[in-house]
Order: structure tokens, then sequence, then C-alpha cells
């Protein structure tokens, strides 16, 4: 029997699936974040060999498992040179003190970004198109030809339409428009005072600029603007329905490049922006399918460490 193992590492956290080639999960664990490019690559290295040293424990299969094969999704690994980064990380994984007898060759590692896996566990195989909207944005698809095509990632300076960012910025700015009187009344202005207990919208300047808030902080006041369009606001609805104009454009422009306008596809949604109040899924969906027919739109069938680990098996099966 085959074990494999698949790696989930992004900014927040690392997941490790073991996996056998019956695709059955014997033992997962999570460890701290790997996203290389702002962490390191040591503490991105002692966060995968501590995912991968517990989910091995955590199989109780025997004191030493054989490992035939390894998929490591990482964010933020795009380019050439971040795969010979990550190459060097896994030959120093295999000369540590992990509880593994390596049977690894060349072609049974595979080093991807974390959108494949995304997609492969999210339809539960490596066709389709995932549209990731949480913190960020990024939509990625892949044919059965093995080509692929990402659209956005670009960050929240050069991209990232249709993330909780943007929905937080765009929502912002609506209020003090509305607060100047630049802009109609929105429920914003209110909505935003009361989650941040402020005593005027001009606190913004206070929260935003002197606490210097980063990108997550300000990500995590989407839910007000989704709030508020479920509440009816005029507003908030232009907002969410802009975001989905952007995320729909960008499979468009995915399909367009890769699939053809009949291609029978899934689109796998993730992301928090997804579960807000206000249907943004279900608009987006009637959206996109109103576009092409023949899309089915779904929520993840499985975890990212999961596809990691479905990518790791195809290679034991060539």
């Amino acid at each position: 029997m085959s074990y494999v193992l698949g790696i989930d590492g992004g900014g927040s956290k690392t997941v490790c699936a073991l996996m056998d080639d019956l695709h059955q999960v014997l033992g997962r664990a999570e460890a701290g974040p790997s996203n290389y490019q702002s962490i390191g690559i040591e503490v991105t290295f002692q966060s995968i060999q501590s995912a991968i040293h517990n989910a091995v424990e955590a199989a109780i299969i025997a004191n030493y498992v054989n490992i035939d094969a390894i998929c490591l999704g990482l964010a933020g690994v795009d380019r050439a040179a971040d795969i010979e980064v990550v190459k060097g990380l896994v030959k120093e994984l295999q000369n540590n003190k992990l509880p593994i007898n390596w049977a690894l060759q060349p072609a049974n590692i595979v080093i991807c970004n974390d959108a494949l896996i995304a997609l492969v566990g999210g339809i539960g195989q490596p066709v389709g198109i995932v549209v990731a909207a949480g913190t960020g944005s990024i939509v990625f698809g892949r044919n059965h030809e093995g080509h692929t095509k990402r659209v956005g990632g670009w960050g929240y300076i050069l991209g990232d339409e249709g993330s909780a960012y943007k929905i937080a910025i765009a929502g912002m700015n609506a209020a003090l428009k509305s607060y100047d009187g630049r802009e109609i009344s929105t429920s914003l202005l209110e909505g935003f005072k009361q989650h941040l207990d402020l005593e005027t919208i001009e606190d913004l300047i206070e929260v935003v600029y002197r606490r210097e808030w980063g990108v997550k902080q300000i990500a995590a006041l989407a839910p007000v603007v989704d709030l508020a369009a479920a509440s009816g606001d005029i507003v908030a609805n232009i907002i969410i329905d802009d975001a989905v104009k952007e995320l729909v454009k960008a499979i468009s422009t995915v399909i367009d490049a890769i699939f053809t306008t009949d291609s029978v596809l899934e689109v796998v949604t993730t992301g928090s922006v997804w579960r807000g109040r206000c249907k943004i899924h279900e608009r987006f969906a009637a959206s996109l399918v109103k576009k092409f027919p023949n899309i089915n739109v779904i929520f993840p069938r499985y975890e990212p460490a999961y596809g990691a680990g479905l990518l790791a098996l195809q290679t034991t099966q060539i």
C-alpha cells in the first residue's frame, strides 16, 4: 500500500494529511504558518515538519511509515525560484528525525501554489475552477489537458477584487462619502460606528491609520457591509454586486483562456466572503450560470490538504 503526504501551507496555519492509496486520510495535523515569503524558510520548515510528525503519529500505523510521494501546496509559491527553495526544504525533511521511511523519487514530489490544491480538494479532481474570496482573492482553473490559468491574486494594493478587504474598503469609503454629503445616505455609517464603538465616523482615522491596521484587520470589517446589504441598504448592495461582477469577470477570463463557453464545469467557492448573510453566494452563482449555463457552483467537498494528497497519489499511479 502506498502512503503519501498532502501539505496545505498558508499564512496562518499548515495542515498535513497522511493518506493511503484508497484515498483515505489516516492521520491529520495542523501546525503554524508556512508562507515562506512572509515568515522565512526556517519557520516554514519547522511548521511543515511539525505538521508531518503529528499527522504520522495520529495515524498509529507503525513505528515508521513508508512515504512514496508528497505534495506541498504553499501560499507564495508561484515562480521557478520558489519551487527550488521548497525542493531544498523537502530534501532537509528527509534528513531529519521524522518517524518516516522516505521512498521519494523526483517524480513523486509535487510543489505548487495553494490555489491548485484548493481546486483539487474542493472538487475532488484536478479539473475545474476555484474562486477564493477571503482576505484576498484569486481565481484559478485547470483543464483536462493540464493547462492552467490564474486570474488575480495580486494582493491588496494591486488587485484582490471581490475580496473581504476590498469590500471593507469600499464600505468605509461609502460611509465617509455619505458623511461628507458626496453620496446618498447609507446605514454603513452607523454600521461602522457601532461595530467599532466609535463616537463619530471621523474616528475611523484613528482606527485605520494611527493603530496601523493591516490587511487582515481591515478585511474583518467586511461583515459590516454584508449585514447592511442583507438589511436592504442600497449602497451596501451595490458594493456586493460590484464584488460579484469582478469575480464573474475573472472566471470568464479563465474560461476564455483554457475552456470553452459551453464546457461542463464545476466552480468551487472558498473563503470567508461566501459565508455572508446577504446571499452573495446565491447572487454569484445566478450571475455565473446565466452567462455559462453548464457551470455548477459548489462549496468545497474536501479540504486543500486532501487535494494535495490526491495530487501526490497521482504520481504513484503513473
